[in-house]
């Protein structure tokens, strides 16, 4: 079949390449982040408007809810 060696080569070059795929995300995690603790979590809330009835925010989606596309798990980054 298939030699170890250019198995152990195919694993790292997986390996490698997870890892500068994971390393990719990295800044946009940290921006996310900075944004939301700097501005005490108002960004998130952003799109929601006030409604003057009970001072409650309505939101274009619900902020208490993990969404999940029918698909699978959702794609990385």
């Amino acid at each position: 079949l298939v030699s170890p060696l250019l198995q152990r080569w195919a694993v790292l070059a997986l390996s490698a390449s997870s890892s500068l795929g994971s390393l990719s995300c990295l800044p946009g995690l940290a921006v996310a982040i900075g944004l939301t603790l700097g501005s005490r979590g108002r960004v998130l809330l952003a799109p929601c408007t006030l409604t003057d009835a009970a001072l409650t925010r309505q939101c274009p989606f619900d902020p208490t809810r993990v969404y999940v596309s029918p698909g699978g798990p959702p794609a990385p980054c």
